[in-house]
């Protein structure tokens, strides 16, 4: 496996998983780092890497999502000699083409991943890497049901499987009732990148809108930053609204438990939509509620779990903060929703066998 996401040590669990089915022998090549489009840079987490092994590579034009590669990859290739390759990246990426390649070289079958949810076409050499690899690919996974339709749509003919990206690990992720019981205000939170698009404006207006005691908290950090601090000035949140920087994917349970709903409240723009909903996944697994706009993939991940809104009505998120906030018997009913859907369909171990399931699908072709 290549996986630039995998820096993320919550996120390598689900390597731990597939390690554990005694047919793979699983490599997984991670960059140093990831430097993101606005500059910042997330170094490689330790933690979570038994049963594998992590091999660390250097990285050209780190940053640059359609044109970053390895320039040292080749001698993996030879090293490992793989039987699959799962390249856990777009097909329009140019480390895919290099990933595939590389492979096709020492006769290994060849799977990729997409979220890509909107129809997008891009000009050459973009398009042109694209179709090779939709060509030249055993399989495909898809992130969301609607990127299976998007990769049809652009004439893929292979085999696909609609599983998420990641689960969450419910050693990690669960709920603490000692701090989660303690008395506080009602607390609302979102956690994630500052950009517009990500909606944190909205809640911010809806949390001024319910009145009282409500706080707002956020972890995470981005160009919108100085909006939302001014916007909450402006509509008198006060100490009532907190910012907090980014951390490590293992330190952000302690973050969900303070909170009684986490929020994402995401927009809709003509590039883009919402294509998972990770953070409403860790939240239902530590035992808060949940509530998300109807963007993209969102109310499919909530199900009967939390409440949905229209993208971009304030008013209407609002009017769900409400009723969680009012409704104490609501609040018990989703938390137990939420604690069983995690459960049952979020789990790294039910990613991760249903990724090993595409594998065997794909080795057993002649």
């Amino acid at each position: 496996m290549i996986s630039k996401p995998m820096i993320a040590s919550a996120y390598r669990t689900k390597l731990e998983a597939i390690a554990r089915h005694p047919e793979v022998d699983l490599t997984v090549v991670v960059p140093p780092y990831w430097r993101d489009d606005a500059g910042r840079k997330a170094p490689l987490e330790p933690g979570h890497e038994t049963g594998y092994k992590m091999v660390v590579e250097p990285m050209a034009f780190n940053g640059h999502f359609h044109y970053h590669f390895y320039p040292t990859l080749h001698r993996i290739f030879r090293q490992v000699k793989p039987d699959l390759l799962h390249m856990d990246e777009e097909a329009y990426n140019l480390a895919t083409w290099q990933g595939f390649a590389l492979a096709r070289s020492v006769g290994a079958r060849r799977l990729f991943f997409t979220w890509q949810n909107l129809h997008r076409r891009y000009p050459p050499p973009i398009s042109w890497l694209e179709d090779w690899v939709h060509r030249s690919a055993a399989g495909a996974i898809c992130g969301n049901a609607e990127a299976a339709d998007v990769l049809r749509g652009k004439g893929y003919k292979g085999r696909s499987w609609v599983i998420p990206q990641f689960g969450v690990d419910p050693d990690l992720f669960k709920a603490d009732p000692a701090v989660q019981e303690q008395p506080r205000p009602f607390t609302v939170g979102f956690a994630g990148r500052l950009r517009e698009r990500k909606g944190a404006h909205l809640l911010v207006e809806a949390v001024a809108a319910l009145g009282g005691d409500a706080r707002l908290e956020i972890l995470g950090w981005g160009e919108e930053e100085p909006r939302l601090r001014a916007l909450a000035a402006q509509l008198g949140l006060g100490d009532r609204f907190q910012i907090r920087p980014g951390v490590p994917s293992d330190q952000v349970p302690p973050f969900l438990h303070t909170l009684d709903v986490v929020v994402m409240p995401s927009i809709e723009i003509e590039s883009w939509k919402e294509q998972f909903g990770r953070v409403l996944v860790e939240g239902m697994a530590c035992g808060v509620n949940v509530v998300g706009s109807n963007s993209g993939e969102i109310a499919h991940v909530i199900g009967d779990a939390g409440l949905v809104f229209p993208p971009g009505d304030a008013a209407a998120l609002t009017d769900c903060l409400s009723r969680v906030r009012d409704d104490p018997a609501l609040r018990a009913e989703l938390r137990e929703k939420g604690l069983r859907r995690a459960r049952e369909t979020y789990t790294q171990q039910s990613v991760a066998d249903q990724t090993v399931a595409a594998y065997r699908e794909i080795m057993g072709e002649g």
